[in-house]
C-alpha cells in the first residue's frame, strides 16, 4: 500500500452553517442558512472574488470559517491543488500542490480536479480524478497522502472521474468506479487506510454515494450504478440490498423516509420491510449529470436539455409548476440545485444564476450573471451562496 501518515485527533463534524461535502450536509444540497441573497449587480451583491490558479469542476467546501476548494493545472493537467479561503474576506490562507500518479486523460468538459473535497473539524479530504488522495489539517498540514492508483494499478477511466468522497463516523467513503480495478472502500480518517474494500462492476461511474442511517447502530452506504442501486454495511462494507435503478451521473436524495432516484426520469421508493418499493415515477424529471433537490416537501429538478425546472409534491409526484430558466444556453445545467431561507438556486453552465421562491407556486426572484462557465454545485455558508466558476471563486452575499 502506497500510503504516508501522521495521526490527528479525530472529531465528529463541525455544525452550523458548515456546507462539508458535495451538497452540503448529509449530501441534501439544504442548508439552514437565514438571509440569503438572491441575487447580485456589478455593485452590489459581492461580498468578495478571488482568482483561482487553475480550472476545476469540483464543488467548493464550508467548514467553520474556510473554504476549501480543488484545481488541476499543467499540460498533462497533472498538477493537483488544495486551497483554503478565509470565508468572510476571501484572503487565501494556504495552497498546496502535488503531482499526479495517475493517468489524466479525460473529456474535455471535465479535468482532474472533478471530485469534490470533503472536511471534518480536522482535515480536508481530497480526492482527485487521477486517484490521489490527501489529507490536510486546516492549517495546510499534510496528515497522510494515499495514491489508489500505486495500490490498484488498473484503475482506468479515460473520460475521467468524478464521483466523490463523503464522511461518515470517523470512516471516508472512496468511490472508484471504473473500466479497471472497481471498487467503494472506506478508509479510516486517521491514517487513511483501508478499513473495508468491496469490488464493484467494472463500468464508468460518476455517483457520490448517499449515506442512510437506518437506526442508531445501522447505517447503509447508497451506491448507484449504471444497472441498479446498491445500499452497503457501513461497518462491514457487505452488500445489504439492491434495486434496478440504474444512472451514472446524478447522486440519489434521502429525505422524508425516501430515496429519490434519477433512472429513467425520477422515481420515488420507500423501504418497506427490507425492500423498495416504487411510491412514483416522472420521465419529466431528466436531470442529467445534476441531482434531483428534496426542499420542504417538494422535490426540484433541472432538465439540462430544455432548461426547464419542476417542482413537484414529495409524496405524490404531482407536478406542481415547471418554469424555463433565463439565460440558460446548452446544455444548460451540470450544477445541481440548492436551497435554504425558502429559496432554490439553480446555476447554469454559461454562468446564469437564477433565485426561486420555493413553494407550489413558480417565482423568479432573481436572475445574475457570473459570466463565467459554471459545472460545479454552489455551497451555502455565512449568509452567502458560494459559487466556484472556470476563472474565480465568488462569495455572493451582503458585505459583513
Amino acid at each position: 500500500m502506497m500510503l504516508r501518515f501522521l495521526l490527528p485527533l479525530f472529531a465528529v463534524f463541525a455544525v452550523g452553517a458548515d456546507w462539508p461535502q458535495f451538497r452540503g450536509p448529509n449530501g441534501s444540497g439544504v442548508s439552514g442558512e437565514a438571509n440569503l441573497p438572491v441575487g447580485f449587480t456589478e455593485n452590489e451583491g459581492v461580498r468578495w472574488k478571488v482568482e483561482l490558479p487553475a480550472r476545476g469542476v469540483s464543488s467548493p467546501i464550508i467548514i467553520g470559517n474556510k473554504v476549501f476548494v480543488t484545481c488541476s493545472s499543467g499540460v498533462r493537467d497533472d498538477r493537483l491543488h488544495v486551497l483554503a479561503f478565509d470565508a468572510s474576506t476571501g484572503k487565501k490562507l494556504w495552497h498546496r500542490q502535488l503531482a499526479a500518479t495517475g493517468g489524466t486523460a479525460a473529456h474535455p468538459k471535465t479535468c482532474m480536479a472533478a471530485p469534490t473535497p470533503v472536511a471534518d473539524a480536522n482535515a480536508v479530504y481530497a480526492l482527485f480524478a487521477t486517484g490521489d488522495l490527501v489529507a490536510f489539517d486546516h492549517s495546510g498540514k499534510q496528515l497522510w497522502y494515499r495514491s489508489l492508483t500505486g495500490d490498484y494499478p488498473s484503475i482506468s477511466n479515460q473520460v475521467g472521474m468524478a464521483a466523490s468522497p463523503v464522511l461518515f463516523r470517523g470512516k471516508l467513503i472512496v468511490p472508484m468506479d471504473n473500466a479497471g480495478d472497481s471498487f467503494l472502500a472506506a478508509l479510516d480518517v486517521l491514517n487513511g487506510k483501508n478499513l473495508w474494500k468491496t469490488e464493484r462492476p467494472r463500468e464508468i461511474n460518476w455517483v457520490t454515494p448517499a449515506i442512510r442511517e437506518v437506526t442508531s447502530e445501522e447505517t447503509e452506504v447508497i451506491f448507484q450504478g449504471p444497472k441498479d442501486l446498491v445500499a452497503y454495511d457501513l461497518a462491514s462494507g457487505k452488500k445489504k440490498w439492491s434495486h434496478k435503478a440504474g444512472g451514472s451521473s446524478p447522486t440519489p436524495s434521502i429525505a422524508d423516509g425516501m430515496l429519490f432516484v434519477s433512472s429513467g426520469g425520477l422515481t420515488a421508493l420507500k423501504l418497506v420491510e427490507g425492500k423498495l418499493e416504487e411510491v412514483w415515477k416522472s420521465p419529466k424529471f431528466q436531470t442529467g449529470y445534476s441531482s434531483a433537490l428534496y426542499y420542504d416537501g417538494r422535490v426540484y429538478a433541472a432538465n439540462p436539455s430544455s432548461g426547464i425546472v419542476y417542482c413537484a409534491d414529495a409524496k405524490t409526484g404531482k407536478v406542481r409548476w415547471e418554469e424555463r430558466m433565463k439565460g440558460m444556453g446548452k446544455p444548460t445545467f451540470s450544477a445541481s440545485p440548492v436551497a435554504g431561507d425558502g429559496k432554490v438556486y439553480i446555476l447554469g453552465e454559461t454562468g446564469t444564476m437564477n433565485v426561486l421562491k420555493a413553494g407550489d407556486e413558480s417565482e423568479v426572484l432573481g436572475t445574475s450573471e457570473l459570466g463565467e462557465e459554471c459545472l460545479a454545485t454552489p455551497a451555502i455558508g455565512g449568509g452567502a451562496v458560494i459559487v466556484r466558476t472556470d476563472k474565480h471563486l465568488w462569495c455572493i452575499g451582503a458585505k459583513k
